[in-house]
């Protein structure tokens, strides 16, 4: 609307519209509100999710870990029987 509009309108008129204009602004703060939460929402996940993959890793790592002792407890155990054979 140009300003020549805006000065022909009535006081009425003028504060229909910014009744109209208070309402639109408010459902916009209101959308705003609702997309930040929703972005919030996708870093919580987002962060979890690196955690879950950081605590798979470290998990790898304790699998990894156990394999090693596993295997070198086999291999004493076949030292050990192999010398009492002899």
């Amino acid at each position: 609307m140009t300003d020549q509009e805006l000065r022909k309108l009535s006081r009425a008129d003028l504060l229909e519209l910014l009744l109209r204009q208070s309402k639109e602004n408010e459902q916009l703060r209101e959308q705003l509100k609702q997309a930040q939460e929703q972005l919030a929402s996708r870093e919580i996940k987002i962060d979890n999710a690196g955690s879950i993959a950081e605590a798979a890793l470290q998990l790898n790592g304790v699998f990894e870990a156990a394999e090693q002792a596993a295997a070198q407890y086999l291999e004493n155990v076949r030292r050990l029987a192999e010398e009492a054979s002899q």
